[in-house]
């Protein structure tokens, strides 16, 4: 299978997609077709483990991997050494047709570790079949999860470094100290003085910058994303879709072919959109209900059709979804385009003049809500709901979880469509414990404690103990303290890479 960028001036391999991550063009790259998984297929995939489930969906778009390759990287990606329940998403039941896939059993404790886990053994191999001789050196920009889990999964692998800039003081207390505590000797976490659209910007300006690769070719080093906006994180998303929809049918909750919604909490727009591939690959989705916080950009373009980004950026409780310029939505905005690569280009550069927004016109708004509906909830909703759901149900929601919820609570009481429905739980409470015991016990709960003793009282309140990797944070040395303008990024990162 070939891969186009989305802004036409690309046509390359699957293993080349993923060693490269951005297009030369700066677009990103999408499959040329959806491989269709027909009904008997689908059966087939009823009672297989995650790690089979995965092996089959990913080797039908990486088609120049063998199948003995990813199903080693598969298992080796996905084992009891990295994630902690041996379903490595298990499914919960919070009603009869509202579930929570849990997304966060991995080492960083979120949605991430998903993907992350296995795009450094699809990297190594991609680097093998091209013949790269080069350092891979990994950049990331990070609203608080992608970075610990590419750190982690990037951590100590051969041939390969890892470097993530983070909104400085734009993140949890937990998300900053896993990633600033790492250990490793090719990972590098520079803080930046700006929000996640400054650090994500600043790093694709990297990725389209010729002296910038000219002068990573001279040190030995190839740049490459270990974002959403590489296909390699994106595609190992798609299989979880899979995986919660075989088990509602396994449960007996739903018939094989029966429709189910899904709702994702997002910003960048990946997550949500490997619920969209899954749909284009033929499994049986009604609704993608797109969840987003105060930054609701997503919302308001799913609304009228105008994506426009010149409006207030807000620190939420929900900080991985502080976002104003959703990276992944090129890919469906190629899609709705009909694949008109120049259209895309036109509009991202409308979005990247001084005008900052573009319209898709209301004939394509009206092809996009067939699929998806949008709604957003503030940091208040989010703590109601946080208290709601534990109320009713005795499960505690991380604060991007009860933005879903909320806004799937909004979906059914606005359209009446009760169709079973799948939230996808994208981290631990434990990462946002001060939110979540002010959401249950209120403010006075907290006072005077640390994110550390807020844990604790977590535990009392959930009876769910604290993960390991949220303990240990106490007492591991801060091993990354550098922080830049975002004027300064390519000279810190050079700097760093000597």
């Amino acid at each position: 299978m070939s891969f186009f960028s989305t802004r036409g001036g690309a046509c390359v391999t699957a293993s080349q997609s993923i060693l490269w991550g951005l297009a030369k063009d700066g677009g990103l790259y999408v499959p040329s077709m959806y491989p269709q998984l027909s009904q008997e297929r689908l059966a087939a995939l009823c009672g297989a483990s995650y790690q089979e489930q995965a092996a089959r969906i990913l080797r039908d778009f990486l088609e120049d991997y063998s199948i003995a390759e990813i199903e080693e990287a598969v298992n080796a990606a996905y084992n009891e050494k990295s994630f902690d329940d041996p379903a490595i998403v298990p499914l919960k039941t919070l009603q009869d047709n509202t579930h929570v896939l849990e997304l966060f059993h991995g080492p960083t404790l979120a949605f991430k570790d998903v993907a992350l886990n296995l795009l450094p053994h699809l990297v190594s191999l991609a680097a093998k079949k091209n013949d790269e001789h080069r350092e891979i050196s990994i950049l990331v920009a990070t609203s608080g999860d992608t970075g610990k889990a590419a750190l982690e999964g990037f951590k100590d692998c051969p041939g390969t470094s890892c470097s993530v800039f983070f909104p400085h003081g734009g993140v949890s207390k937990m998300q900053e100290l896993q990633m600033v505590t790492t250990g490793g000797s090719n990972t590098h976490v520079i803080g930046v003085k700006g929000n996640f659209d400054d650090a994500q910007t600043g790093v694709k300006k990297l990725f389209g910058s010729p002296e910038f690769h000219e002068k990573m070719n001279a040190a030995g080093k190839l740049p490459s994303s270990a974002n959403s906006i590489n296909f390699g994180r994106l595609v190992p998303q798609v299989v979880y879709y899979f995986t919660a929809y075989m088990r509602l049918v396994e449960i007996g909750n739903i018939r094989m072919g029966q429709n189910v919604n899904f709702v994702v909490p997002t910003g960048n727009f990946g997550d949500i959109l490997a619920g969209y591939y899954a749909k284009r690959m033929g499994l049986p989705i009604g609704k993608l209900i797109c969840a987003s916080n105060r930054n609701n950009v997503l919302t308001d373009f799913f609304s009228d059709g105008v994506y426009y980004t010149h409006r207030t950026f807000f620190q939420t409780m929900s900080p991985s979804m502080d976002i104003l310029i959703s990276s992944n939505l090129e890919r469906l905005l190629y899609e709705v385009a009909d694949r008109d690569a120049n259209l895309v280009k036109e509009w991202m550069a409308q979005l990247n003049s001084p005008v900052g927004s573009f319209s898709i016109g209301a004939q394509r708004l009206q092809q996009i809500k067939q699929t998806f509906w949008a709604d957003y909830a503030d940091d208040n909703m989010t703590s109601a709901e946080i208290k709601r759901v534990y109320d009713r149900c005795g499960y505690v929601l991380d604060p991007h979880t009860a933005v879903a919820s909320y806004v799937l609570k909004n979906y059914r009481e606005q359209t009446g469509d009760m169709t079973p429905t799948v939230i996808l739980a994208t981290a631990s409470p434990y990462k946002f414990s001060e939110n979540v015991v002010r959401s249950l016990l209120g403010d006075d709960a907290i006072q005077g404690l640390d994110a550390f003793q807020c844990a604790e009282r977590l535990q009392e309140i959930s009876g769910v103990p604290i993960p390991r990797q949220i303990s240990e944070l106490s007492t591991l040395p801060v091993r990354h303290k550098t922080v830049c303008e975002v004027a300064d990024m390519e000279e810190t990162l050079l700097e760093q890479l000597k």
